[in-house]
């Protein structure tokens, strides 16, 4: 993809394409940029499993024009049953299985708390309208993803034995294959019990007393009193001023601090020229800084040890930028957060815009498939430590650390830009790459989506922390960082899924929308 569409009357997208169209379809049928992501984020849970599930969690940024942007935190907690002693003997929690299922889900939560924001923007349409497209592919199927069969097949072994899963994805005890159909008949009930009965009944109906039931039943320390107690929140975003636009994002537990510090530290190097050395070194240092400042601080809101807003003052952003050598690489590695996840956007013709992501941490989340309902767990409260001394500890009722963090620019001439990655530690600096070759350096927005990316940490179970670079990288460039002292790792693949996949949308103030998808992904831009 090189060419960026445009259109006026809406735009979706979304990694995979029938996503995208979901949401499309909504806006054609007169709904808002909400209720149009509401449409994208149950479609896309039914068609790209291995990437998110109604039993992930999920945040929003939603913005009306001349209105800051809201917020909306959709993570679930950890269990009341999630104690450090339900983990005694064990050095840390298990990644998956059900004792990896120990947090609540939160993103359908996240669904509602949206539409109470839009529904002050009139009469919507009816929820039965915005599940239908997730409903009929879980009922009739949908062909499974090179990436899904792909993914399926590197992580069976850790997710084969976990309640539920092979009934579910495999055929035969299998791996599926890219095409193969697949149907998920139990989701596809509980979806329409969803639209019959009310969102709510996730947390406080008969759907979350069957769900608390089977999840106890497996071993999982999350209970139905956990699921009733749940309520999505509005908070108040981060921000970071730039020189032409003020950029947003999520507060902790998200990592949405370092992806506003990276671009507010880069800004202040003073790099004039995109794709070259200074353009990649400085923003790769702009990473380390932010990643540093991010292990100190990102943490469930009701222990962080200091304000995220305090790193974003131009006084902080100049001491740290200061600290950046222009010529040498700072000595890495640090800690690395794993994650596998999927961001969408949303514009309406009326110019409300959405930013969201939703995810089940890793590929599969923790593997558990309960039965009854047809719902993959997320295993985000694996982030939690059994280290009592620990930023994140595991405690009940805290939220886990959280890699998701949806961006949204608003641009002091008029133009809106919600846009985003999956990729668990490539995230922040993916955006930063959208972003600063979309905004700062003359890309088009498909092209700074297209464009050759780096990631400097491992995502997508990968162990390593070196500098990793798309085949698509001048030598040159790659020798002159390597002379700077990054430890480079030149991917194979032109195009490569460690890098996440990216989408962009841009409002202009004629009312033109642009939108970009990643080739990297199954995904697709659908307009109105």
């Amino acid at each position: 993809m090189i060419h960026t569409l445009k259109a006026l009357g809406g735009m979706q997208v979304a990694p995979h394409h029938l996503a995208a169209q979901a949401g499309r379809d909504v806006l054609r049928d007169g709904g808002n940029a909400v209720e149009a992501m509401v449409a994208a984020a149950a479609a896309i849970a039914v068609v790209y499993p291995h990437m998110n599930a109604i039993g992930g969690d999920g945040f929003w940024l939603i913005h009306e024009p001349g209105k800051t942007p809201v917020a909306i935190d959709a993570c679930g907690p950890a269990a009341a049953l999630a104690t450090p002693d339900f983990y005694a003997g064990l050095d840390a929690i298990p990644p998956r299985g059900a004792t990896a299922a120990l947090t609540v889900a939160g993103t359908v939560g996240g669904w509602q708390k949206a539409l109470d924001v839009a529904s002050a923007w009139g009469p919507g349409l009816p929820l039965s309208r915005l599940l239908q497209d997730a409903i009929r592919h879980a009922r009739d199927g949908v062909a499974v993803t090179t990436s899904q069969s792909a993914l399926t097949r590197e992580k069976l072994p850790g997710l084969k034995d976990a309640p539920g899963f092979a009934q579910t994805y495999l055929v035969d005890g299998q791996p599926p294959q890219p095409g193969h159909v697949l149907k998920q008949p139990a989701l596809a009930r509980t979806l329409a019990q969803l639209t019959e009965r009310g969102l709510d009944d996730f947390y406080r109906g008969k759907l979350a007393q069957r769900i608390g039931a089977e999840l106890e039943r497996v071993g999982s320390p999350v209970r139905t009193s956990d699921l009733a107690a749940y309520r999505a929140q509005i908070v108040e975003p981060l921000a970071v001023r730039l020189n032409d636009s003020t950029v947003y994002n999520l507060p902790p537990p998200t990592q949405g601090l370092s992806a506003l510090m990276i671009l507010g530290l880069f800004e202040r190097l003073g790099v004039t020229e995109g794709e070259g050395f200074a353009y990649l070194h400085g923003l790769v240092e702009s990473t380390k800084r932010a990643f540093r400042v991010r292990e100190r601080v990102v943490t469930d809101p009701q222990r962080l040890p200091a304000a995220p807003s305090s790193f974003l003052t131009p006084q902080a952003l100049d001491e740290l930028a200061a600290q950046i050598d222009p010529a040498r690489a700072l000595p890495w590695p640090d800690a690395a957060k794993p994650g596998d996840t999927i961001w969408m956007g949303a514009i309406d013709r009326e110019g409300r815009a959405v930013s969201f992501i939703q995810s089940v941490y890793w590929e599969f989340g923790s593997g558990t498939v309960l039965q009854d309902s047809g719902i993959c767990w997320q295993n985000r409260g694996t982030s939690f430590s059994l280290d009592p001394k620990a930023l994140n500890s595991l405690k009940p009722g805290h939220k886990p650390f959280h890699t998701l963090n949806p961006s949204m620019a608003l641009f002091d001439d008029g133009r809106v830009m919600p846009y985003g990655t999956m990729g668990g530690e490539g995230q922040p600096q993916t955006q930063a790459a959208v972003f600063t070759r979309y905004a700062r350096f003359g890309h088009s927005l498909q092209q700074a989506v297209t464009a050759p990316r780096w990631l400097l940490g491992r995502t997508w179970g990968d162990v390593s922390t070196t500098l990793k670079l798309e085949s698509r990288f001048d030598p040159g460039l790659v020798q002159a960082l390597r002379d700077a002292g990054h430890v480079v790792e030149v991917l194979p693949e032109a195009f490569s899924d460690t890098m996440g996949h990216a989408g962009a949308l841009v409002r202009h103030p004629n009312g033109v929308i642009e939108g970009a998808a990643d080739p990297r992904s199954d995904g697709a831009v659908a307009a109105v």
